[in-house]
């Protein structure tokens, strides 16, 4: 499989996945800003986008879950990708797929001025 991506516990079906695009961006956005993590809240319009932030930025607590470490090839280390639990209620039957496409998301998220946001595309667990 050509995507960066983590097993669930037991070797099943990864639950977040990065497509090859977003890999690349992941290493970009490591080289300018050093280690990173992701954090998909609930909400609308970028509420609901998975937001990269420097490792650390953005606390998480009590209320987020971290459904994955991920592994990108070029990447230092495991880059953690969060969850508001109330979001991973409605997630949690599905695997996330982390892609990139053009145009501006949240002016938070790292990879706003590169002019593309990241995507979250999904598929049943077990598809």
């Amino acid at each position: 499989m050509d995507r960066q991506e983590t097993k669930d516990a037991g070797g099943s079906a990864p639950r977040v996945e990065l497509t090859p695009a977003a890999a690349g961006l992941v290493r970009r956005l490591r080289e300018l800003h050093g280690p990173l993590m992701f954090h998909q809240s609930g909400g609308c319009c970028d509420g609901s986008a998975p937001m990269c932030f420097p490792d650390g930025e953005f606390r998480t607590g009590d209320s987020d879950v971290c459904l994955a470490s991920l592994t990108v090839e070029g990447v230092a280390e495991p880059v953690a990708f969060w969850m508001s639990k109330s979001q991973y209620e409605v997630w949690s039957h599905t695997r996330l797929i982390v892609d990139v496409v053009p145009g501006r998301g949240s002016g938070f998220s790292l990879e706003a001025p590169e002019g593309v946001r990241f995507l979250i595309r999904s598929r049943l667990v077990g598809t």
